[in-house]
């Protein structure tokens, strides 16, 4: 499979000394790359240096095999779709579509035929005689894209276009877009702070933190191996408890889990709320106290005081009977994940512990 873009140590410095540092990144054809992190991470800042709104202080861009650094955004191979729609008021949509095309010098047919298809694959058939301010904001970006789409980019960049929507308008649009970008096999390079957008419709993400690279890798990886302690407090709920490693344990309370990296000093315990679970009869579980239960949809969430603090479990919304309020429960982890500290970012542990027996952890032990 072709590279269609690739980025190379691209630097982009501020003088308030925030911005990109010595970003890398290849993006395959037909591949839906996200760009994920808070506020000021700097992944609008690599966003707008590839489609040629930024000029960085260092580094080398090129889409489909042709260095673009030179060049201004309209001569780049790119099309960009931002938050704001930036449709023009005055004009209907078709002509907001075919401003592109005219400008081309394409005749009238073609155009026409290029408008529909567009408006077909962004299913706003019949529109295009209505003006923006006719539009619902979930049309309009839907225009935005199209008009995009109209220029046959080979990278198509997308700056929080969902950000504006509401959350059922947002679920809608970015399914919608992740079934073109299949259709067409487009290549994306996509925006967010949300995490659920990001997890749900990319290939892969980039996890950025401070302008630097936390974790390049796969939804299900980034969501199931984070990398640094920042990817796991990023991504989803996660609990955070303090163990001490000593020899082949992890102690954790009363629980004890392999030292998979042979720590041997305090380490940051994350765990998942799903992966909160009822000991057995035969464990020793973390003594738990239920102060709260919210009903969050097909699962509940459940608030438990432990001597580590309040720890959140997730339950099927089928089992909420069994857990009243001020109960005494017993909890074990299905599995943990564990960290040094935040500045040893790649060195995490990742353990697997489904409720191992005493015979199995016995052969760990011996190895």
């Amino acid at each position: 499979m072709s590279i269609s873009l690739s980025i190379t140590n691209l630097s982009k410095i501020y003088p308030t000394g925030e911005g990109v540092k010595s970003f890398s990144l290849d993006i395959q054809h037909g591949e839906m790359v996200t760009l994920l992190g808070p506020s000021g991470c700097g992944k609008s800042t690599v966003l707008r240096s590839v489609g040629g709104f930024i000029e960085p202080n260092d580094g080398s861009i090129i889409i489909d095999g042709n260095e673009v650094n030179h060049l201004p955004p309209e001569k780049r191979p790119s099309a960009m779709v931002f938050q704001s729609y930036n449709l023009w008021p005055h004009m209907t949509v078709f002509n907001n579509l075919a401003f592109s095309l005219k400008l081309k010098k394409m005749k009238k047919a073609p155009i026409i035929d290029k408008v529909k298809w567009a408006l077909n694959l962004v299913q706003l058939q019949g529109y295009e005689k209505k003006f923006p301010s006719e539009l619902s904001g979930g049309q309009q970006q839907r225009v935005a894209l199209a008009r995009a789409l109209l220029l046959e980019p080979k990278v198509l960049l997308l700056d929080e276009p969902f950000s504006a929507l509401d959350a059922k308008l947002r679920h809608e649009l970015r399914e919608e877009l992740r079934e073109i970008q299949a259709k067409q096999q487009l290549t994306m390079l996509f925006v967010t702070h949300d995490q659920e957008e990001a997890l749900a419709i990319s290939d892969r993400i980039v996890v950025m933190n401070k302008g630097e690279v936390e974790q390049i890798d796969s939804p299900q990886n980034i969501y199931n191996y984070p990398a640094s302690l920042f990817v796991a407090q990023f991504i989803g709920k996660m609990n955070f408890l303090t163990g001490y490693a000593e020899g082949n344990k992890i102690h954790i309370g009363s629980l004890n889990f392999p030292n998979m990296n042979r720590y041997n000093k305090s380490v940051t315990v994350a765990v998942r709320p799903e992966d909160v679970v009822l000991a057995s009869e035969v464990e020793n579980g973390l003594e738990a106290m239920i102060e709260k239960v919210m009903m969050l949809g097909h699962y509940a969430e459940v608030s438990l005081k432990t001597e580590f603090g309040i720890i959140k479990m997730f339950i099927d919304r089928s089992e909420i009977s069994q857990f009243k309020m001020h109960q005494n429960i017993r909890i074990t982890f299905a599995t943990i994940q564990t960290f040094t500290d935040e500045q040893d970012i790649h060195t995490n542990g990742y353990s697997k512990i489904p409720n191992l027996t005493k015979e199995e952890i016995e052969v760990y032990e011996k190895v």
